[in-house]
Formats: C-alpha cells, structure tokens, sequence
C-alpha cells in the first residue's frame, strides 16, 4: 500500500460521520488510486476516535494517517492515542496544534491545548511514532515559514505534507529556501481538487490557502467541470512532483459539493491518473 515511509499519492478522506459503513465503502473507493489516506480532524465535525477510525480503515484495506489535535486531548489522552494507534499497526500520524474552536460551536465544550504541535511530535517520535507536520507555504509570516519547517524537523517530524498554494513556483521557492536552511525531511505537496464552487470556496477558508485564479476561472466555467477540475489537479501534481524535494502528493480538497462519495470518486480518478503518469 505505502512505498515506503513516503506515499506518492497521499489523499484526504472524507466519509459521513460516525458511520462505519460508509468508511469501509468511501475505503474501497480510494483504496487502489493512493497509497495512504490522510484523514483530518476538525473542530466542528467530530468523528470516530483516531485509534477506532485507524482500525475500521486497515480493515477496509488503506493505510491511514491520522490526524491528532492538542485542541481537545491533553498530554495523557495523546499518549494513549499514540500508543493505540502504534499498536494496530498505524505508525504515521499528523501532529497539529489544532484551530481553536468556533464560539458558536459547542460553546458548553472546553478546549485543552496541553501541548502544542512541537511538543506533540517530540512525543509521538519518543514514543516510536512516524511524526508528520502541516505547513502554509503563504501565510503570514512568509518569510518565516521555511525556518518553522525546519524547527519542526528538530522537534522530530519525520515527513512534512504542505497546504495547496496558488502557483507551483512558490513551493519551488519554499523549498529551496527551507533546505538552504537545513531541511532534509521528505516532503508532501498538496493538490487543490474542485469541481464547483462550493468546493474550490473549502479551499480558500483558511489564511494563506488561495487557488491560482485562471485555474478556478476555466474549472467552474468549463461545460464539464469535472472533467476540467479533474485535469488541472492532475497537471498542478506533475509540476509539483518535479520540484526538487517534493516525493509526494496530497490530493486535497472536498472536490465536489455533491456528497463525499462523489468527492472520494474524484479523488480517486486525480489519483490514478497521477499514479499512471509517473509509472
């Protein structure tokens, strides 16, 4: 399933919540277009337990990587995910601080932040864990970001996967700046996938994530947006996985506002595609 520590094709999944059903079923829809399945957590859409959704999703047949949060665990809680999740055979996971909750979202909820994303990959690496980071390329402060990168690598991050940027040439540039400054960690480049609005919006939610304009512009005008969605993320991941130090992709996005089923199928189809054209 994984070549490797390092997935070419690393692809977000999305599945109803609380459904173990449709987690085996959105499974089996990627299961042959990626070598690993990044699954997120976010702070208004809860969802099974890391180490429960680690274990429905080896059942179904996808290596997981698994997202954990410092927003609502302390120290004791990701220990115990940790080792959970070593135990049934899922030793890579994403180590984030976590974004702060909504105030109109469980406003009767408390939020933890023991930890934050640093401290959380010192521990997942002492505890034997493949410890992954996230970051924006093009949120405030620029300039400062290659430099965060490599001070997650001293942490003990083992793989970087970064946010979607508008244009290929500024993870050119990331890069060379960030491995002029000691970066020698595989990394991950994410590939915007839309086919509407709605999606291509999910996108652009967060500071520092925009879609290059011309891209979007001929997606959502063209007669067959699926189609036209489905070759510009093919295109971007080529131009990403020829930049030096790129050895995957992340197929992101909600893709369609459709259903996650329909999401996941297009995924699916920007990962074989992606697969076919590098073999």
């Amino acid at each position: 399933m994984v070549r490797g520590p390092v997935p070419l094709v690393l692809t977000d999944f999305s599945c109803a919540p609380f459904d173990r059903d449709d987690v085996a079923a959105t499974a089996a829809v990627l299961a042959s277009s990626c070598d690993a399945v990044l699954v997120g957590e976010h702070q208004n859409k809860p969802d099974f337990p890391p180490t429960l959704m680690g274990s429905l999703l080896l059942d179904a047949g996808v290596a997981p990587w698994i997202t954990l949060s410092c927003r609502d665990r302390n120290r004791i809680v990701l220990e115990q995910e940790l080792r959970g999740l070593r135990t049934i055979g899922v030793d890579t996971v994403l180590c984030v601080t976590g974004d702060g909750r909504g105030y109109d979202v469980r406003p009767d909820v408390t939020q933890t932040f023991d930890l934050d994303g640093l401290r959380l990959v010192s521990l997942a690496a002492s505890l034997g864990a493949v410890p992954a980071v996230p970051e924006t390329p093009t949120a405030p402060p620029v300039a400062a970001r290659p430099a965060r990168l490599v001070e997650k690598q001293r942490a003990g991050a083992a793989l970087a996967v970064l946010n979607h940027v508008p244009f290929p040439d500024m993870i050119a540039e990331f890069m060379k700046s960030a491995r002029a400054q000691g970066l020698s960690i595989p990394v991950i480049a994410a590939v915007a996938v839309f086919t509407d609005s709605v999606s291509a919006a999910v996108l652009q939610g967060l500071p520092g994530l925009e879609l290059d304009p011309a891209v979007t512009e001929r997606v959502l005008s063209s007669a067959d947006p699926i189609a036209a969605g489905i070759s510009a993320a093919v295109s971007e991941a080529q131009s990403l996985l020829s930049i030096d130090g790129i050895e995957g992709v992340n197929v992101s996005g909600l893709a369609s506002a459709s259903g996650t089923r329909v999401g996941a199928e297009i995924k699916a189809e920007v990962g074989r595609l992606i697969r076919e054209g590098v073999a």
